[in-house]
């Protein structure tokens, strides 16, 4: 039997039983829509996580502490009792020049409180880190480019279009925040040190928050906005950035001197975060090792900062990706499991309401060969349609999903590779019923009844 005369049946039977066919493609249509939206939404995840941290500096490491009411056994610099009782130890070393150097301006929430003349007390007091600590780091550690401190805070903050005030994130920053975090400016300039000594009341606008406030980046520039009821003068729109540096999503926040949200915002409670930024990529891990050392040394072995590096947040954020783009493959792929038993029960089905007709099939000369070509055509066809349809859902559902802020990257690669599985599904799930009908007996075939 020549394959067009195969193929002329096969669509007579598919054409005769339209909603038949819908219905046993069903699974298949689920499971090739599944497939593509998977591929869409791994895809679309991983330019996520790459914009995300397309700005963060490969080789930057942020240094926290976080209070949670513990004691824990330290010293804290500043003291000058410690001062005195570190006179004695290794002058200008890790120790004594830290430890013991008295240094200024470094608050401690009441400083150290000695007991019974030891030289490690019990503090309940909260750690605040500091520019001090900063130029420390930098100090006692080889292989640090830069170094930078901030801090976060929210505030009410109204300007320009607004008819009432929002909250925004008002980051603490010094002037060299900007090139380390690879901020680029779109209008003006960025933060300076003068800002920060003088405690200026200026700042400088994230994209979004500039059109948020003032509808335009240009109308923006140069006028003035109010956070908790203070004027600052806006010397600086930043490009829109779409990431986040430091904790920060530069789009959507206000930056000012770190010294002017101490004096007008926040007071001396702040949970600052350190940032430093290693001359090589490949040696984060020894610069990160040499942080906790020098922490340690200063404030003591029972204190815990978190130490965090660039490439570790980028490679969790991956694998959680990828982790969600597995259990939607899994997800995907008992789908079409179950989509093929559904094509396979139909054509089961069909071979006995079909068996006189595979009688006669044969009777008249057709080959083995040819009826099981004939049923396999017919699964194929029908996980065909069923997958074709399925793309088809998957483009109409898109918009939806986008609508819940989950990014979707449609491709070509992905509609074939669902059409691939949908075809190959239905052929390997149909090739067992259309084997069984190729083996009926004729006469046995004919006589069913």
């Amino acid at each position: 039997m020549r394959l067009s005369e195969i193929g002329r049946l096969v669509w007579l039977n598919l054409v005769q039983n339209k909603f038949k066919v819908f219905l046993t493609s069903t699974g298949i249509i689920v499971g090739s829509a599944t497939i593509m939206l998977v591929i869409a939404i791994g895809t679309g995840g991983k330019l996520e996580v790459a914009e995300q941290f397309k700005n963060l500096n490969a080789g930057s490491i942020d240094i926290s502490y976080e209070y949670n009411g513990r004691s824990f056994m330290g010293r804290v610099p500043g003291s000058e009792m410690q001062g005195n009782m570190q006179s004695g130890m290794s002058k200008g070393g890790m120790q004594g020049g830290r430890a013991g150097g008295g240094m200024p301006g470094r608050d401690m929430g009441g400083g150290f409180a000695p007991f019974g003349g030891m030289e490690n007390q019990m503090n309940t007091t909260q750690i605040t880190l500091s520019q001090e600590d900063v130029d420390y780091l930098k100090e006692n550690i080889s292989g640090i480019a830069s170094a930078t401190i901030s801090y976060t805070t929210k505030q009410e903050t109204e300007g320009g279009s607004m008819e009432e005030s929002a909250s925004y994130t008002i980051a603490g920053v010094k002037e060299n925040y900007a090139d380390i975090s690879n901020l680029e400016m779109a209008i003006g300039t960025f933060l300076t040190q003068d800002n920060d000594i003088y405690k200026e009341r200026t700042c400088v606008l994230g994209y979004s928050a500039a059109k948020e406030m003032f509808d335009s980046v240009l109308e923006a520039y140069d006028s003035s906005v109010y956070i908790d009821n203070r004027s600052y003068v806006v010397s600086g729109v930043l490009m829109e950035m779409g990431t986040v540096a430091s904790g920060i999503s530069p789009d959507e926040a206000v930056f000012i001197p770190y010294e002017t949200g101490i004096k007008y915002l926040t007071g001396k409670e702040v949970n600052p975060v350190i940032t430093v930024v290693a001359e090589d990529v490949n040696d984060v891990d020894s610069v990160m090792e040499q942080t906790a050392a020098v922490l340690a040394e200063t404030y003591g072995e029972n204190v815990e900062f978190t130490i965090s590096d660039a490439g570790s947040k980028m490679e969790a954020a991956s694998k959680s990706n990828e982790t969600l783009t597995l259990l939607l493959l899994a997800m995907a792929a008992i789908v079409f499991i179950v989509g093929g038993i559904g094509i396979m029960n139909v054509l089961f089905v069909s071979v006995k309401e079909r068996t006189n007709e595979i009688g006669i099939l044969k009777a008249i000369g057709c080959e083995q060969k040819d009826i099981l070509t004939e049923f396999l055509l017919e699964a194929s066809c029908i996980s065909f349609v069923g997958a074709v349809l399925g793309v088809l859902l998957s483009l109409g559902i898109t918009p939806i999903i986008e609508g819940f802020s989950v990014r979707v990257e449609l491709s070509l690669g992905g509609g074939v590779l669902s059409l691939l599985f949908g075809v190959l599904t239905g052929t390997v799930f149909g090739f067992y019923p259309a084997y069984k009908a190729s083996r009926l007996i004729p006469v046995a075939a004919l006589n069913h009844e």
